[in-house]
């Protein structure tokens, strides 16, 4: 049975909410393997005069642990 961890993380974007999203599984992506999906806990805007001037999230990240990995902490 995979084990599933979360793990949270920060995004942003000047272009909007799926861009944040898409920066967030770009970034993570690059050190995490596995990832089921992502659920966006929290949204936020930056505001000058009267414009919104970026988007930023606060998402949480599910990936599965590799088999391999699991066996290998389970040996020590």
């Amino acid at each position: 049975m995979p084990i599933v961890k979360v793990i949270e993380v920060i995004a942003s974007s000047e272009k909007g909410i799926d861009d944040a999203i898409q920066n967030a599984l770009a970034e993570t992506s690059r050190t995490i393997k596995n990832i089921d999906s992502i659920f966006v806990k929290d949204i936020k805007v930056h505001v000058k005069d009267n414009r919104i001037t970026s988007y930023g999230l606060i998402c949480k990240v599910s990936f599965r642990i590799d088999d391999q990995i699991r066996e290998q902490h389970s040996a020590h």
